[in-house]
Protein backbone atom coordinates (compact mmCIF):
# COMPACT_ATOMS: atom_id res chain seq x y z
CA UNK A 1 0.00 0.00 0.00
CA UNK A 2 1.21 3.98 -0.67
CA UNK A 3 2.04 5.81 2.37
CA UNK A 4 -0.50 8.12 1.53
CA UNK A 5 -1.98 10.13 4.68
CA UNK A 6 -5.59 10.89 4.85
CA UNK A 7 -5.83 14.73 6.57
CA UNK A 8 -9.59 14.81 7.66
CA UNK A 9 -10.95 17.77 9.04
CA UNK A 10 -11.26 21.61 9.25
CA UNK A 11 -9.64 24.16 7.01
CA UNK A 12 -9.79 27.86 7.57
CA UNK A 13 -8.45 31.20 7.87
CA UNK A 14 -6.50 32.33 11.11
CA UNK A 15 -6.96 35.79 11.28
CA UNK A 16 -4.54 37.75 13.81
CA UNK A 17 -5.18 41.14 13.63
CA UNK A 18 -5.39 42.10 9.78
CA UNK A 19 -3.10 39.25 8.86
CA UNK A 20 -4.75 36.37 7.51
CA UNK A 21 -3.04 33.03 7.47
CA UNK A 22 -4.36 29.40 6.15
CA UNK A 23 -4.77 27.12 8.83
CA UNK A 24 -6.60 23.90 10.74
CA UNK A 25 -4.68 21.39 11.70
CA UNK A 26 -5.82 18.77 9.37
CA UNK A 27 -4.11 21.71 6.67
CA UNK A 28 -1.02 22.57 8.94
CA UNK A 29 -0.61 18.34 9.71
CA UNK A 30 -0.77 18.19 6.04
CA UNK A 31 1.78 20.46 5.10
CA UNK A 32 3.98 19.65 7.20
CA UNK A 33 3.54 15.80 6.25
CA UNK A 34 4.61 17.05 2.39
CA UNK A 35 7.71 18.86 3.84
CA UNK A 36 8.71 15.40 5.23
CA UNK A 37 8.04 13.69 2.05
CA UNK A 38 4.93 11.95 2.82
CA UNK A 39 2.05 12.23 0.55
CA UNK A 40 -0.85 13.61 2.23
CA UNK A 41 -4.45 14.60 1.09
CA UNK A 42 -7.08 16.95 2.13
CA UNK A 43 -10.31 16.15 3.25
CA UNK A 44 -12.41 19.19 4.09
CA UNK A 45 -15.20 21.44 2.67
CA UNK A 46 -14.97 25.62 2.05
CA UNK A 47 -17.68 28.26 1.41
CA UNK A 48 -18.20 29.42 -2.27
CA UNK A 49 -18.09 32.81 -0.86
CA UNK A 50 -14.79 35.08 -0.98
CA UNK A 51 -12.47 33.87 1.72
CA UNK A 52 -13.71 30.42 0.30
CA UNK A 53 -11.83 31.20 -3.27
CA UNK A 54 -9.18 32.59 -1.48
CA UNK A 55 -8.25 29.20 0.43
CA UNK A 56 -9.15 27.29 -2.83
CA UNK A 57 -6.45 29.19 -4.39
CA UNK A 58 -4.29 28.50 -2.01
CA UNK A 59 -4.70 25.45 -1.60
CA UNK A 60 -3.88 25.21 -5.21
CA UNK A 61 -0.60 26.84 -4.66
CA UNK A 62 0.45 24.01 -2.49
CA UNK A 63 -0.82 21.36 -4.15
CA UNK A 64 -3.68 20.29 -1.56
CA UNK A 65 -6.54 21.23 -3.55
CA UNK A 66 -8.36 17.72 -4.93
CA UNK A 67 -12.30 16.59 -5.45
CA UNK A 68 -11.70 15.89 -1.71
CA UNK A 69 -12.19 19.86 -1.14
CA UNK A 70 -16.32 19.85 -1.50
CA UNK A 71 -17.48 23.83 -1.42
CA UNK A 72 -21.12 24.74 0.03
CA UNK A 73 -23.26 26.92 -1.39
CA UNK A 74 -25.11 27.65 2.06
CA UNK A 75 -22.64 27.66 4.69
CA UNK A 76 -19.61 30.08 5.23
CA UNK A 77 -15.77 29.24 4.92
CA UNK A 78 -14.60 29.27 8.70
CA UNK A 79 -12.40 32.37 9.93
CA UNK A 80 -11.23 32.14 13.19
CA UNK A 81 -9.73 35.27 15.52
CA UNK A 82 -6.35 34.21 17.11
CA UNK A 83 -4.82 36.04 20.44
CA UNK A 84 -1.74 35.39 21.72
CA UNK A 85 -1.15 36.33 25.50
CA UNK A 86 1.91 37.74 26.76
CA UNK A 87 3.85 34.12 26.71
CA UNK A 88 2.74 33.43 22.91
CA UNK A 89 0.74 31.04 23.44
CA UNK A 90 -2.48 31.05 21.14
CA UNK A 91 -6.29 31.15 22.24
CA UNK A 92 -8.91 30.96 19.55
CA UNK A 93 -12.33 32.11 18.65
CA UNK A 94 -14.25 29.34 16.15
CA UNK A 95 -17.41 30.40 14.66
CA UNK A 96 -20.60 28.16 14.32
CA UNK A 97 -21.72 26.75 12.01
CA UNK A 98 -18.94 26.96 8.76
CA UNK A 99 -18.39 24.60 5.98
CA UNK A 100 -16.57 22.36 7.56
CA UNK A 101 -19.19 21.25 9.66
CA UNK A 102 -20.84 19.67 6.66
CA UNK A 103 -18.16 17.73 5.09
CA UNK A 104 -20.40 14.49 3.22
CA UNK A 105 -20.08 11.42 2.19
CA UNK A 106 -19.04 10.77 -1.40
CA UNK A 107 -17.15 8.06 -3.63
CA UNK A 108 -14.09 10.39 -3.73
CA UNK A 109 -13.65 10.27 0.22
CA UNK A 110 -14.48 6.64 0.31
CA UNK A 111 -11.81 5.68 -3.11
CA UNK A 112 -8.59 8.04 -0.86
CA UNK A 113 -9.66 6.28 2.14
CA UNK A 114 -8.73 2.78 0.56
CA UNK A 115 -5.51 3.86 -0.71
CA UNK A 116 -4.28 5.65 2.69
CA UNK A 117 -2.20 4.13 5.03
CA UNK A 118 -3.45 6.57 7.85
CA UNK A 119 -6.10 8.55 8.56
CA UNK A 120 -5.74 11.62 10.62
CA UNK A 121 -8.65 13.46 12.58
CA UNK A 122 -9.69 15.62 15.53
CA UNK A 123 -12.48 16.30 17.62
CA UNK A 124 -13.09 19.80 16.38
CA UNK A 125 -14.36 19.00 12.96
CA UNK A 126 -16.84 16.57 14.84
CA UNK A 127 -18.71 18.54 17.13
CA UNK A 128 -21.57 19.07 14.44
CA UNK A 129 -23.29 15.74 13.35
CA UNK A 130 -22.88 15.69 9.73
CA UNK A 131 -18.95 15.69 9.40
CA UNK A 132 -19.09 13.24 12.99
CA UNK A 133 -20.72 11.00 10.94
CA UNK A 134 -19.38 11.14 7.62
CA UNK A 135 -16.12 10.54 9.68
CA UNK A 136 -17.46 7.37 11.65
CA UNK A 137 -19.09 5.90 8.90
CA UNK A 138 -15.52 5.90 7.22
CA UNK A 139 -13.71 4.40 10.19
CA UNK A 140 -16.38 2.03 10.00
CA UNK A 141 -16.02 1.05 6.66
CA UNK A 142 -12.52 1.32 5.31
CA UNK A 143 -9.94 -0.71 7.48
CA UNK A 144 -7.34 2.35 7.34
CA UNK A 145 -3.76 0.45 9.11
CA UNK A 146 -2.92 3.71 11.27
CA UNK A 147 -6.14 6.06 12.42
CA UNK A 148 -4.73 9.06 14.48
CA UNK A 149 -6.78 10.94 16.69
CA UNK A 150 -5.47 14.35 17.19
CA UNK A 151 -7.45 15.48 20.18
CA UNK A 152 -7.28 19.21 19.88
CA UNK A 153 -9.76 19.97 22.66
CA UNK A 154 -11.40 23.89 21.21
CA UNK A 155 -13.22 24.83 23.95
CA UNK A 156 -16.87 24.95 23.88
CA UNK A 157 -16.26 22.67 20.98
CA UNK A 158 -16.46 19.26 22.06
CA UNK A 159 -18.27 16.79 24.11
CA UNK A 160 -16.52 14.53 25.97
CA UNK A 161 -19.23 11.17 24.60
CA UNK A 162 -17.60 12.35 21.48
CA UNK A 163 -14.03 12.07 22.22
CA UNK A 164 -14.54 8.39 23.73
CA UNK A 165 -15.96 7.37 20.18
CA UNK A 166 -12.98 8.37 18.65
CA UNK A 167 -10.81 7.39 20.87
CA UNK A 168 -11.94 4.03 20.98
CA UNK A 169 -11.57 4.14 16.73
CA UNK A 170 -8.39 5.28 16.81
CA UNK A 171 -4.67 2.76 17.47
CA UNK A 172 -2.80 6.82 17.51
CA UNK A 173 -3.71 9.20 20.06
CA UNK A 174 -1.76 12.30 20.65
CA UNK A 175 -3.04 15.20 23.32
CA UNK A 176 -1.74 17.44 25.74
CA UNK A 177 -1.46 17.74 28.88
CA UNK A 178 -4.69 19.83 29.79
CA UNK A 179 -6.29 17.57 27.45
CA UNK A 180 -5.10 14.38 29.14
CA UNK A 181 -5.79 15.36 32.66
CA UNK A 182 -9.28 16.18 31.10
CA UNK A 183 -9.51 12.88 29.46
CA UNK A 184 -7.97 10.57 31.62
CA UNK A 185 -8.62 12.48 35.28
CA UNK A 186 -6.59 13.86 37.73
CA UNK A 187 -4.94 12.27 40.47
CA UNK A 188 -2.62 11.66 42.71
CA UNK A 189 -1.20 9.06 40.33
CA UNK A 190 1.60 9.57 38.34
CA UNK A 191 0.92 11.08 34.07
CA UNK A 192 2.19 7.15 33.03
CA UNK A 193 0.26 5.60 35.44
CA UNK A 194 -3.04 7.20 34.34
CA UNK A 195 -1.45 6.86 30.46
CA UNK A 196 -1.49 3.30 31.38
CA UNK A 197 -5.09 3.30 32.79
CA UNK A 198 -6.44 4.98 29.11
CA UNK A 199 -4.06 2.68 27.53
CA UNK A 200 -6.50 -0.51 28.85
CA UNK A 201 -9.29 1.72 28.36
CA UNK A 202 -9.32 1.85 24.84
CA UNK A 203 -6.21 -0.32 24.06
CA UNK A 204 -4.44 1.73 20.97
CA UNK A 205 -0.93 1.17 20.08
CA UNK A 206 0.81 4.25 20.94
CA UNK A 207 -0.49 7.32 23.11
CA UNK A 208 1.09 10.53 23.28
CA UNK A 209 1.49 13.16 25.83
CA UNK A 210 2.63 16.13 24.31
CA UNK A 211 4.12 18.91 27.25
CA UNK A 212 4.73 22.37 25.48
CA UNK A 213 8.11 23.53 25.85
CA UNK A 214 8.78 20.56 28.37
CA UNK A 215 8.78 17.75 25.61
CA UNK A 216 6.42 14.93 25.54
CA UNK A 217 5.71 11.22 26.44
CA UNK A 218 5.13 8.99 24.22
CA UNK A 219 3.59 5.18 25.08
CA UNK A 220 3.73 2.94 22.35
CA UNK A 221 4.47 -0.68 21.89
CA UNK A 222 4.37 -1.61 26.05
CA UNK A 223 7.03 0.75 26.29
CA UNK A 224 7.38 4.56 27.86
CA UNK A 225 9.32 7.24 25.70
CA UNK A 226 10.27 11.00 26.97
CA UNK A 227 11.93 13.72 25.84
CA UNK A 228 12.33 17.10 27.78
CA UNK A 229 12.05 19.18 24.66
CA UNK A 230 14.74 22.18 22.98
CA UNK A 231 14.51 25.40 24.39
CA UNK A 232 14.18 28.06 21.72
CA UNK A 233 13.05 31.54 21.76
CA UNK A 234 8.96 31.66 20.98
CA UNK A 235 6.93 33.60 18.58
CA UNK A 236 3.77 31.70 18.43
CA UNK A 237 2.79 28.06 19.42
CA UNK A 238 -0.03 28.13 16.55
CA UNK A 239 0.70 24.83 14.72
CA UNK A 240 3.64 23.31 16.81
CA UNK A 241 1.73 20.83 18.19
CA UNK A 242 0.49 19.96 14.59
CA UNK A 243 4.28 19.77 13.18
CA UNK A 244 4.60 17.02 16.19
CA UNK A 245 2.18 15.54 14.87
CA UNK A 246 3.09 15.07 11.35
CA UNK A 247 6.70 13.88 12.65
CA UNK A 248 5.19 11.30 15.06
CA UNK A 249 3.27 10.23 12.34
CA UNK A 250 6.18 9.81 9.38
CA UNK A 251 8.47 7.96 12.06
CA UNK A 252 5.50 5.44 12.93
CA UNK A 253 5.18 5.10 9.09
CA UNK A 254 8.60 4.46 8.38
CA UNK A 255 9.04 2.40 11.44
CA UNK A 256 11.96 4.29 12.69
CA UNK A 257 13.32 3.76 16.40
CA UNK A 258 10.41 5.68 19.07
CA UNK A 259 12.85 7.31 20.86
CA UNK A 260 14.50 8.87 17.58
CA UNK A 261 10.92 9.74 16.29
CA UNK A 262 10.40 11.64 19.11
CA UNK A 263 13.21 13.47 19.20
CA UNK A 264 12.50 14.69 15.65
CA UNK A 265 9.26 15.38 16.65
CA UNK A 266 9.97 17.83 19.44
CA UNK A 267 12.58 19.64 17.56
CA UNK A 268 10.65 20.05 14.44
CA UNK A 269 7.70 21.72 16.90
CA UNK A 270 10.63 23.96 18.47
CA UNK A 271 11.02 25.08 15.30
CA UNK A 272 7.91 25.93 14.23
CA UNK A 273 7.21 27.33 17.48
CA UNK A 274 10.33 29.87 17.04
CA UNK A 275 8.94 31.11 13.98
CA UNK A 276 5.65 33.01 13.28
CA UNK A 277 2.66 31.09 11.74
CA UNK A 278 2.06 27.67 11.59
CA UNK A 279 3.49 26.53 8.35
CA UNK A 280 6.82 27.86 8.18
CA UNK A 281 9.46 26.14 5.09
CA UNK A 282 12.27 24.59 7.26
CA UNK A 283 15.61 22.68 5.47
CA UNK A 284 16.47 18.99 7.20
CA UNK A 285 19.30 20.81 8.41
CA UNK A 286 17.44 23.10 10.55
CA UNK A 287 16.26 20.35 12.51
CA UNK A 288 19.32 18.94 12.84
CA UNK A 289 21.09 21.79 14.17
CA UNK A 290 18.41 22.25 16.84
CA UNK A 291 18.82 18.41 17.98
CA UNK A 292 22.48 18.50 17.73
CA UNK A 293 22.77 22.20 20.01
CA UNK A 294 21.34 19.47 23.13
CA UNK A 295 19.78 22.85 24.25
CA UNK A 296 17.13 20.25 26.15
CA UNK A 297 14.53 21.64 28.77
Amino acid sequence: MSKQVLCFGEVLWDAFGEEKKAGGAPLNVARQLRQQGINAVLASRIGTDESGTDLLNFLQENQLASPLIQQDDELPTCEVTVRLNENHHASYYIPEPVSWDNIQPDSNLLEQAQQSSAIVFGSLACRQQTTRNTLLDLLDEVNIPLRVLDVNLRPPHYALDTIQTLAAKANVIKMNEEEAALLIGGSNRSLKEQIIEFRYKYNPQTICVTRGENGAIVWHDEEFYEHSGFEVKVEDTVGAGDAFLATLLTGLIAEQPMQQTLEKACAVGAYVASHRGANPIYQESSIQEIIASGLQR
